[in-house]
């Protein structure tokens, strides 16, 4: 082995090794294990095998079928991981049934009897992709649907990943890197034939050392992607309490136009509101999808339009004062930022 392929070996199976032992940590040794946090480790264990597999079989061509057998089907229990780690991390409550059975001993039955009635050994044309590999174009096609499930869940952090008013929070980017690296995990092995077949190992290694330097970056304000932060770990708002609260916050807005005051601090609110400002602050990320500052600023801007359209003989500088901004430049920025245009472009198209 050239000292190319060496370098290409040891990192690839560097990130299939610390998949598997980060499987273990998420499943015997984190402090907060959940359901959630066991579906995290199955994904990051039947991904690891997957990437050993490929990794082996790129190097040591003579590593036994059992094993090859062996990564492939783990593809099977993937996406059925992928899907159940999203849903139940999205949910607003932890569930306590076991609906979730029904996406994994299935898939584990259809692996068994596969390596019974066609094992690799025997039926390798079968298990590579070629116009009689039935059974790889199943599990890339099953792997697949499981990832479309998994981003519909997502949906919002996608939103909020391309909105410019909407901002992701931790949780979040965590979700959103999760379920995006496992697609780039699919496109890497499903386009082998056009690319190394070592692409995919190579794939899982680099998305698994972003996660990290994510978390580690993170774990710096005490916050990890996969955990609530402490504030909010107690529960959800519920629904009916969160719409009458910001129902109630929303009427406060008209009325007093408290977001006039350039000053305004989100305790002020919350005092208003009868809440904790921890609570107001969850209150506006979970329910609105902004923090206090783009909940205050996004009346500001709306403010502002309303001035522009009706009140020609202010300045813009005077509009953007009157509305509560604290000088022309936060203005003009926010302004743009939330509308796509500058104050002036948008007066001109007013006219």
């Amino acid at each position: 082995m050239n000292f190319d392929n060496q370098l290409l070996f040891f990192f690839s199976a560097l990130g299939a090794f610390n998949g598997l032992f980060l499987s273990a940590y998420f499943a015997f040794f984190i402090k907060k294990r959940n359901r959630s946090t066991y579906f995290l480790a199955g994904l990051l264990f039947v991904v690891s095998v997957r990437v050993t597999k490929s990794v082996f079989l790129t190097f040591y061509e003579n590593i036994s079928t059992h094993f090859i057998q062996i990564g492939l089907s783990a593809c099977l229990l993937i996406g059925p991981f992928l899907y159940l780690y999203i849903r139940e991390t999205t949910r607003s409550k932890s569930s306590n049934s076991y609906g979730w059975l029904i996406h994994i001993i299935p898939i584990v039955v259809i692996m068994i009897l596969l390596g019974y009635y066609f094992p690799y050994n025997e039926h390798r044309y079968l298990w590579q992709r070629s116009s009689a590999g039935y059974l790889s174009w199943f599990m890339f096609a099953q792997w697949f649907v499981y990832i479309v499930l998994s981003l519909a869940l997502i949906r919002s952090q996608l939103y909020k990943l391309i909105s410019k008013t909407k901002k992701l929070n931790s949780k979040d980017i965590w979700l959103t890197t999760v379920t995006i690296g496992v697609s780039i995990i699919w496109l890497a092995y499903f386009t082998s034939r056009y690319t190394s077949y070592i692409v995919g190992a190579l794939s899982f290694s680099f998305v698994l050392y972003l996660a990290i330097l994510l978390v580690i970056l993170k774990r710096r304000n005490k916050l990890l992607f996969f955990e609530e932060p402490e504030k909010y770990a107690s529960k959800k708002i519920k629904n009916t309490e969160a719409e009458q609260h910001i129902q109630k916050m929303n009427d406060l807005m008209i009325e007093e136009k408290l977001f006039k005051d350039s000053t305004v601090k989100l305790k002020l609110l919350a005092d208003r509101l009868n809440v904790s400002t921890h609570y107001l602050s969850q209150l506006l990320n979970d329910n609105l999808g902004q923090s206090f500052a783009q909940y205050i600023n996004t009346l500001r801007v709306e403010e502002s339009k309303d001035l522009i359209k009706n009140n020609n003989q202010f300045t813009l500088e005077a509009i953007g004062l009157e509305a509560g901004f604290s000088s022309k430049s936060s203005f003009y920025s926010t302004f743009k930022k939330i509308t796509g245009a500058t104050p002036a472009a948008y007066k001109k198209q007013m006219l």
